[in-house]
């Protein structure tokens, strides 16, 4: 037989389709294969009975790297696909679809010993075999009588190994390999769960999805409208089907509370998939869902690629999170790829949001998407009240901190009435930057074309791009001053001022310098809403699909610094930051209260989001986008060109940028626009970088896009790293 191998190695040269021969393999099995001078891994993608290729020359496949094929003909479907439509290479794809750790063989199932009883004698006839003066082994015979099977460790810890040993001679134990299940947030609180009645607007909502089990889905409802009760009743209606579930969730600090309520209703049959699992962890969910021990997927990006089977719902809550689109390689559109696998498996797919993406919330108006609306909160509790503070008169009135007066009245008032606050800033550290207050020099990273963020708990300079790290400076490197004047407010430092206002009061710090750790984010989480502190300070991870009763007060520090983003989502992000955290506040019997700091208290966007109206928000944007031919009324495509040489680069974009030009005349109708340009950020971890941007018209794109791709694949040069990406969600 002839196999269809891709090998493990992510470089265009070798981007290609290679011939093996071989006797009994599965397609989607990978495998360890002579490539060259070397030894590689690879993955089967097809067989046939012949090879366009002498026959004589090709090598044969060395062995299976699994007794098991690890990747399905529906995932080895998708791939194609996502090859084509983002123009990827067989690599990069098919690395998404297994854990990491696969690769090179470096994690196992895990085994260890367990011991027992090898007798069903009852205790005092097991003991009457045992001399009286054996003390330890009687006392190892009683433990495993009452309580039954123990891992080995822990015998030999408490009781010896010799006493062990000798029991197994007398026959009196046994040991056996058994696997050990490596279970994420395994000491995550799990309640008892209760059959919950659904309010009519919930089970409109459940009746509609389920009214067609192959519909596409807009689950618009406003913050605190049930949205997951109804997620949780349609995955229950799926699987008591015999069908299998993905749930999704934008970032990792959100499945916590989503893995809570899942394991409430539906037990060890939920799976979790994250980045931010240990390798352990991670093989032994995918191995669950693999064999069909677990039948639903919970997680965030990477849990479209689940490897379940018939697969009946697909759901992605928060579905306006950039987050869903990977802007890093392999680039792809999260929400693209579980369209596809609905349509794989004849599944539904909902997508659910209280501030749906523009592009998602006219393809609902358009009809490509069935809205379903939730317009109240659950027993109609209000939406919280939103006080918009102006900082310019703050300071006008003599008041240069970061707390308005309003701000910190409302903390005090919510403080002394026992409830919990929650204060946002889309910043994390100290400060922003360091500035010699003479010369004017800031302080960047050496690497990367970026501002260095103070960090004081441990006194460094960090770049928050590639990670480096640098001494705190007491001198300018330019002129040699000691006055340095550090930038705005981090998360850090917001902490520090509020542990000096509210002594005695505990605070919670939230981003991404506290989560590192595998659970760091849910014991903060678990720690506030077991009420262990009163304050919880966090940056954009803190800003939706929390539900904490006792919050009643959201303060936002910042409100408007994303309005100022040369991006044309600034505005549409700004509305569903400002909308998302807002509706963390009353959530439960008491009314919220929301302070929005800003310094443009006039602006459009601001006042929409303060009054939640997200329709007024929707007509006022996609009035803007059509006349100007922005998204959803075309597609933005960018190339990226990376590389360690800016003559390489630069040579190479010319070049490309020469064809598409020439593509363009042939083609003025599929062009809006067409530009080339250096990135904003101009260097990153020793890396020049350029780009190409264009808007194209939607209805040309699958003509088009082929031809942009083969411009890409044209005379390119080894030094310069070339991406393409489709609706890039970060453009610096």
């Amino acid at each position: 037989m002839i196999y269809s191998v891709i090998v493990d190695l992510s470089a265009s040269e070798v981007d290609r389709i290679f011939d093996y021969k071989g006797e009994g393999y599965t397609v989607g099995t990978r495998v360890l294969v002579n490539f060259g001078k070397r030894r590689t891994e690879g993955y089967i993608i097809g067989e046939k009975e012949t090879s366009d290729c002498d026959e004589s020359k090709l090598k044969e496949i060395v062995c299976a790297c699994e007794d098991f094929p690890a990747i399905s003909a529906d995932l080895l479907e998708l791939g194609a696909y996502m090859r084509r439509e983002y123009h990827l290479r067989w690599a990069d794809v098919l690395r998404l679809f297994i854990p990491a750790e696969m690769r090179g063989n470096r994690v196992h199932l895990l085994s260890k010993q367990q011991v027992s009883l090898a007798t069903d004698d009852s205790l005092d006839k097991i003991l009457e075999r045992l001399k009286p003066n054996a003390t330890m082994q009687r006392d190892l015979v009683a433990y495993l009588y009452l309580n039954g099977a123990t891992l080995a460790e822990k015998i030999n810890a408490e009781f010896g190994n010799s006493a062990l040993r000798a029991l197994k001679d007398k026959g009196l134990v046994r040991t056996e390999d058994i696997v050990i299940r490596r279970t994420p947030y395994k000491d995550l609180s799990v309640g008892k769960s209760e059959k919950r009645t659904l309010l009519p607007a919930q089970q409109n909502a459940v009746d509609t999805v389920l009214s067609d089990r192959t519909g596409r889905y807009l689950l618009h409802g406003v913050t605190g409208s049930g949205k997951t009760e109804v997620y949780l009743t349609v995955i229950e209606k799926i699987v008591a089907e015999g069908r299998t579930c993905i749930m999704l969730v934008p970032e990792i600090s959100l499945t916590p509370n989503m893995l809570r309520q899942l394991r409430e209703r539906f037990g060890d049959t939920v799976a979790l998939l994250h980045s931010g699992l240990s390798s352990g962890e991670r093989f032994d969910e995918w191995m669950r869902l693999k064999n069909g021990e677990a039948q639903i997927a919970v997680g965030a990006r990477s849990a479209v690629f689940a490897p379940l089977k018939n697969i009946g719902a697909i759901i992605i809550d928060e579905e306006h999170d950039g987050s869903y689109i990977s802007d890093f390689n392999p680039r792809y559109s999260t929400i693209d790829v579980a369209t596809y696998r609905a349509e794989q498996n004849g599944a539904l797919l909902l997508l659910g949001s209280a501030t749906p993406s523009v592009q998602s919330y006219y393809k609902a108006k358009t009809g490509a998407l069935r809205l379903i609306e939730m317009p109240e909160r659950i027993n109609k509790h209000p939406l919280p009240k939103v006080e918009i503070v102006d900082m310019a008169m703050e300071t006008r009135r003599g008041n240069r901190g970061i707390f308005s007066s309003v701000l910190r009245q409302r903390l005090t008032e919510t403080l002394e009435a026992g409830n919990q606050a929650m204060l946002f800033l889309n910043r994390r550290g100290y400060s922003s930057f360091m500035m010699c207050t003479k010369c004017g020099y800031v302080a960047k990273c050496e690497d990367c074309d970026i501002t260095l963020t103070v960090h004081r708990e441990d006194n460094r300079l960090k770049c928050h791009y590639c990670g480096k790290q640098y001494y705190v400076l007491d001198k300018c490197p330019q002129c040699g001053s000691a006055a340095f004047r550090q930038g705005k407010t981090g998360t850090q430092q917001v902490v520090e001022m509020l542990e000096h206002m509210y002594p005695g009061v505990k605070v919670l710090r939230m981003d991404a310098d506290t989560t590192q750790t595998k659970e760091s984010h849910g014991k903060i989480l678990e720690a506030f809403r077991r009420g262990e502190a009163q304050i919880l300070v966090g940056t954009q991870m803190i800003a939706k699909g929390h539900d904490f009763p006792k919050v009643t007060l959201v303060g936002i520090l910042d409100g408007d610094q994303s309005l100022y983003r040369q991006d044309y989502l600034a505005t549409e992000r700004t509305f569903q930051l400002i909308t998302q955290v807002a509706g963390r506040s009353g959530r439960d019997k008491d009314v919220g209260t929301v302070v929005l700091q800003t310094y443009t208290p006039t602006h459009d966007c601001l006042q929409l989001a303060a009054r939640q109206d997200y329709k007024g928000f929707y007509r006022s944007e996609i009035n803007i986008r059509k006349p100007s031919h922005f998204p959803p009324f075309s597609e933005i495509v960018r190339i990226l060109y990376s590389g360690e040489k800016e003559s390489e680069c630069i040579d190479q974009l010319t070049e490309q940028y020469a064809e598409l030009a020439e593509l363009k005349l042939k083609h003025p109708d599929a062009f809006y626009y067409l530009d080339k340009m250096r990135c904003p950020l101009k260097r990153a971890e020793k890396k020049f970088r350029f780009q190409i941007l264009m808007k194209l018209a939607v209805e040309r794109l699958s003509e088009i896009l082929p031809d942009i791709y083969a411009v890409c694949d044209s005379k390119r040069r080894s030094g310069v790293q070339i991406f393409v990406e489709r609706d890039p969600q970060n453009l610096s």
